[in-house]
């Protein structure tokens, strides 16, 4: 049985939730970014009423087509100053979206027990030996230095690679959750966080999410594809807040193909739609 942090995950365990705290000003989505006190108790205590099972924490956005790389010191007091005003107020596991080993190591020292790296251990070649000294669970996301396909077989390859890393890191297989890194395979953009691929970057995010049983391996999946830019390039809505439903429809159909865990900035509206969609599935 997979446990993040204290939670089960996968299985026959109901689908969870991780809702998004942002404190980063620049972050793609403005609504999701929290920096004083109040801000950030007033979401959590929200969050937690509504069914949120984890919090993910960034303290830098990694969108693709922004240049929004800050200092690792900039990201480490972010996350920090968000994780204390969380932990005063909430018992919620914390995750941190990080993949530079500096952040992880100061997050792990005040009690975060989730690395949500995207770059899947790879970026930073010293997270491995973060990640061997503290033992959290991990999200590996699906990640390349250099040009890939994308598609469904590389995909599962790239996280292969990740899980390879985790087990030198002697973390155990049963604290690990996969994500396909909806968002992050495209063809150009302006940070070093992404996976370049010469294919249509939505298509392939439509055919992983069309395909996630056979991407498992296994192991339970998160899906973060909350407001992301490939619904706004569906439905013609090119800002962030305008695309709701077509997050609640994504995250319905991924769950119904199997996702374990849905990342999301729309707690409420994200809890009951994948109340439901787990109903139609059984």
């Amino acid at each position: 049985m997979t446990k993040i942090a204290n939670v089960n995950v996968g299985g026959k365990n109901p689908v969870r939730i991780m809702g998004i705290l942002n404190s980063s000003p620049e972050s793609f989505y403005k609504k999701s970014v929290k920096t004083s006190k109040i801000q950030i108790k007033n979401t959590i205590e929200e969050m937690e009423n509504n069914g949120a099972d984890f919090i993910d924490v960034g303290g830098m956005s990694t969108a693709p087509y922004l240049s929004t790389m800050v200092s690792e010191n900039v990201e480490s007091k972010r996350i920090l100053n968000t994780v204390k005003i969380i932990q005063n107020v909430s018992n919620l596991p914390i995750s941190v979206d990080t993949c530079r080993s500096s952040v992880a190591k100061v997050a792990l020292e005040n009690s975060v027990e989730i690395i949500n790296d995207i770059s899947g251990l790879k970026y930073d070649k010293m997270m491995p030996e973060t990640i061997s000294k503290f033992s959290p669970s991990l999200i590996l996301c699906a990640y390349s230095k250099k040009p890939v396909s994308g598609n469904i077989t590389s995909t599962k390859k790239l996280l292969q690679e990740s899980l390879k890393l985790a087990k030198n890191s002697h973390i155990s297989s049963k604290n690990i959750v996969l994500d396909p890194s909806i968002g992050f395979f495209r063809k150009t953009g302006q940070g070093p966080f992404f996976t370049k691929i010469n294919s249509n970057h939505i298509q392939r995010d439509l055919s992983i999410i069309r395909n996630l049983n056979s991407i498992k391996m296994d192991y339970p999946i998160l899906i973060s594809v909350s407001n992301k830019s490939f619904i706004g390039n569906i439905l013609g809505k090119n800002e962030p807040s305008d695309r709701l439903f077509g997050s609640i429809a994504a995250e319905t159909v991924s769950v119904i193909n199997g996702a374990d865990i849905i990342r999301t900035h729309n707690v409420k509206a994200t809890k009951e739609a994948i109340t439901i969609a787990s109903n139609l599935k059984n």
